[in-house]
């Protein structure tokens, strides 16, 4: 069959290189079925355009896929619409962490005809069998349908449990050429990145995580060292993504992925997502070795007792001796904090504003968001339970209106002093990372005006 894929515009200049949609293309084009890529991301396409395209091309299956933000919430309804008015409308897929928790509520939103819940690599290859060979969609497992009127969720479909038996992405499907461009801590100008994953899952539950599927399925070393091959070889790629929820998963298992990097002898930087609670010297010292440059913390607060609440299995002073470490090994950490957590008052959040005053190197500016109980999370049945969320549709159409904006108030603070006290916290942050901008501007000036620096590219640099 005929297949449309739907990359959706995410309003950004260069857009990040949408890994999942490239594994269930190449999923789908295993199975024998012609895949298309829709880049509205990059092409930045009216919706009207997708209608067009449908009503003048044929396809026999359209699949969208989505995170749960509120802009991704609002443009898969306008996407959504776009399918349904075509006049060759083909028979419509929504899949992704967005639909997976609430694929009832979903489908009647936008009138979709399938949900696929969760990873979808196979069920999405059952599936088309099943649409192509008019079978009984319900025999189908891990998908959401309704049949003669009433909503069916068939059994949840075992996870891949070896995923070096997943094709790789398939890139040439896509403009690799603006996804290189996607500018990375650690980058120079010149240097072309990409994203890929060195494992699925993640090994801690923490209550604010949407993610459904159990556990931590690490891909092997030589599997992963093949695609970097590819990447570099095939599509001069020089610094390496990895969307892991977790690359960092264990000490055990970190040191043998950089080992393994360091013996294929092929040279490329890298960043990851990271455990502080792992952060120790010998491990960094090997990560930074074999190329990383970069690794993102989730922090999430610098008070025990929340840490505790959110169930993050890590210490204040393990924080910030990991973040310590990092830094004196040559590596930039990424800080991500939240703030209004169960438990959370204005003295947490000073606790966080602090911590990242006297830590960050403002590699990124980094702001202190309000936590956001996504659908599928122990959070967003914890607001349900305690009355302070109806259900999914209360969420989407009435609270989470932005990820800058409280959604679900968890705290004792009303809505206003809440926003009030994250609008001074931020505001400190912003002003101390312009000011850090400022100051290596007129250092770079200094050097270039009173030392000559003849290597200076000029003061507009992006």
């Amino acid at each position: 069959m005929k297949v449309l894929l739907v990359v959706y515009d995410n309003d950004s200049y260069i857009s990040v290189f949408p890994l999942g949609i490239a594994y269930i293309a190449s999923a789908c084009r295993k199975a024998g079925h012609e895949v298309k890529i829709y880049n509205q991301d990059i092409y930045h396409y009216p919706d009207s355009h997708l209608t067009n395209m449908l009503n003048a091309e044929h396809f026999d299956v359209v699949g969208v896929g989505v995170i749960g933000g509120y802009y991704q919430y609002r443009k898969l309804l306008k996407i959504s619409n776009a399918i349904n008015e075509a006049v060759r409308r083909p028979f419509y897929v929504i899949g992704g962490h967005g639909p997976s928790p609430e694929p009832e509520y979903f489908l009647k939103k936008t009138q979709a005809d399938a949900v696929v819940i969760g990873e979808g690599e196979q069920t999405i290859v059952e599936l088309l069998k099943a649409v192509e060979q008019k079978k009984d969609l319900t025999a189908v497992r891990g998908i959401a349908v309704f049949k003669d009127g009433i909503f069916v969720q068939t059994p949840k479909r075992p996870l891949v449990q070896d995923i070096d038996e997943i094709s790789f992405p398939a890139w040439d499907l896509f403009p690799v050429d603006h996804y290189s461009l996607l500018r990375e801590p650690g980058i120079k100008n010149s240097e072309r990145t990409m994203l890929m994953l060195s494992g699925r899952g993640c090994t801690f539950k923490c209550n604010f995580c949407y993610r459904m599927d159990e556990g931590f399925r690490p891909r092997s070393s030589e599997s992963i060292i093949e695609e970097i091959g590819i990447l570099v070889k095939d599509f001069q790629v020089a610094y390496i993504d990895f969307q892991d929820e977790l690359l960092m998963s264990s000490v055990q298992r970190t040191s043998q992925l950089c080992e393994s990097i360091m013996k294929s002898k092929l040279k490329f930087k890298w960043c990851c997502n990271g455990r502080l609670n792992y952060a120790k010297e010998d491990l960094l010292k090997l990560m930074k070795d074999a190329g990383c440059v970069f690794i993102n913390y989730g922090i999430e607060a610098l008070d025990d007792a929340i840490l505790r609440n959110m169930n993050k299995v890590l210490t204040v002073k393990q924080i910030i001796s990991g973040i310590e470490t990092t830094l004196r090994m040559g590596i930039s950490p990424g800080f991500n904090v939240l703030f209004g957590n169960i438990g959370e008052n204005e003295r947490t959040l000073e606790k966080g504003v602090e911590f990242l005053l006297k830590y960050d190197d403002s590699a990124q500016m980094r702001t202190i968001r309000p936590v956001t109980p996504y659908p599928g999370s122990p959070l967003y049945y914890y607001a349900i339970k305690n009355g302070l969320l109806k259900d999914c549709e209360d969420f989407y159409e009435h609270k989470h209106l932005n990820s800058d904006l409280v959604s679900v108030n968890f705290t004792t603070l009303s809505d206003k002093e809440f926003h009030k006290l994250l609008f001074a916290a931020n505001k400190r942050l912003i002003e101390k990372y312009y000011s850090v901008q400022l100051s290596r501007s007129v250092r770079n000036a200094k050097k270039l005006y009173l030392e000559l620096d003849a290597s200076f590219r000029g003061f507009r640099q992006t």
